[in-house]
């Protein structure tokens, strides 16, 4: 296992969409490894392969809170294939948009077909941060940060602090 460095906006990788992920074998399973690895690290609670920078459709997450025991989950190819009418907002952060959090509003409800580190698909329906956390993530599968969400202003603004951040980190 190994953490490997989280691409940092504006990096242009975190704008290209993710391919399907076909074969599970070692490999996949190394890097699976290694993305926990480097989730908990930064720390955070999700991480999309891209974000890695490997453009495939895989993320993990683990949700559970400090004094919980851990809960880690692979989400391989995943797809909503239903979301709710009703919405919740939550204050979302991002480890490639570093130090930076905004209200988003999503479904509050979704149910996710995915497939696990062996290929078996499954299909959950989930809520409150699970579902907030999924499709934020999903959403980088896509080349979507959270801040997209925002105005152009609040992206902007957000944009422009996580680029003056990076430049001082250098000196």
């Amino acid at each position: 296992m190994a953490i490997r460095p989280i691409l940092v906006a504006p990096d242009p990788r975190l704008k290209q969409k993710s391919t399907k992920v076909e074969v599970f074998d070692d490999t996949l399973a190394r890097l699976i490894a290694d993305m926990f690895e480097t989730m908990y690290e930064a720390p955070g609670i999700g991480l999309a392969a891209i974000q890695v920078g490997v453009a495939k459709r895989l993320l993990v997450m683990d949700i559970a809170r400090e004094d919980e025991p851990k809960g880690p989950r692979v989400f391989i190819n995943p797809e909503i294939v239903w979301s709710g009418e009703e919405r919740s907002v939550y204050e979302e952060g991002c480890l490639s948009v570093p130090e930076q959090y905004a209200e988003i509003e999503r479904p509050a409800k979704v149910r996710v077909r995915f497939q696990d580190a062996k290929g078996e698909v499954h299909e959950e329906e989930m809520e409150g941060l699970l579902a907030t956390c999924i499709q934020h993530e999903m959403d980088h599968l896509e080349g979507v940060l959270f801040v997209d969400h925002l105005s152009f202003a609040k992206r902007s603004m957000i944009l422009r602090k996580v680029a003056k951040a990076k430049k001082f980190a250098k000196v």
